[in-house]
């Protein structure tokens, strides 16, 4: 029964590869941020403290023998490393990220991140975040930090390159399934 943990860069498509393989395997798909953050409107607000989300997701992991956990637990989550199987770390040319990036919270939200929207100023610092990923420090959620962290650990680490289709993609995880 895998455990999988799939992380990446801000729209390189974590969720989207997490929630396939999930539906492959027939398991649970779990996202990071939806134990990490408060629900709100405008949402990504306030994160919850650190040992109320790692209860949360610790508990729903424990629900099932198998899951999907895609999303970033770098820095907060490292208590459930043991839990996982593999690690898939995903990577993407970040001019095609950031352009799906885009795509995405504009679908998402629309007018209100345009000029004048209510989420305009959050939504300007956030891209400028998910842009430095690939030029960060290891002070900030970057490739930096995340090639340190998945070093260290005790699991096999996949690492793809997200321009694949997602059912490819999908395939490589499940042909690299331990047993």
């Amino acid at each position: 029964m895998p455990r999988i943990h799939v992380l990446g860069a801000s729209g390189s498509g974590t969720s989207t590869l997490g929630q396939a393989v999930a539906a492959r395997l027939e398991c649970p798909h779990h996202d990071t941020d939806d134990f990490l953050w408060v629900a709100s409107d405008p949402p990504y607000q306030r994160t919850r403290p650190m040992p109320d989300r790692l209860h949360r997701l610790h508990a729903e992991l424990v629900r099932s023998r198998d899951w999907v956990l895609s999303g970033s637990l770098v820095g907060w989550g490292n208590t459930l490393v043991p839990l996982f199987d593999l690690v898939v770390f995903i990577t993407l040319d970040p001019a095609l990220r950031m352009a799906r990036l885009r795509a995405r919270e504009q679908a998402r939200y629309g007018a209100r991140i345009g000029p004048g929207g209510d989420m305009a100023a959050d939504h300007a610092m956030f891209m400028g975040w998910a842009e430095a990923y690939d030029t960060a420090g290891p002070d900030q959620r970057s490739r930096v930090l995340h090639d340190a962290w998945l070093a260290a650990l005790p699991c096999p680490v996949l690492r793809l390159d997200s321009a694949a289709e997602p059912a490819d993609l999908a395939a490589a995880v499940l042909d690299r399934l331990p047993g």
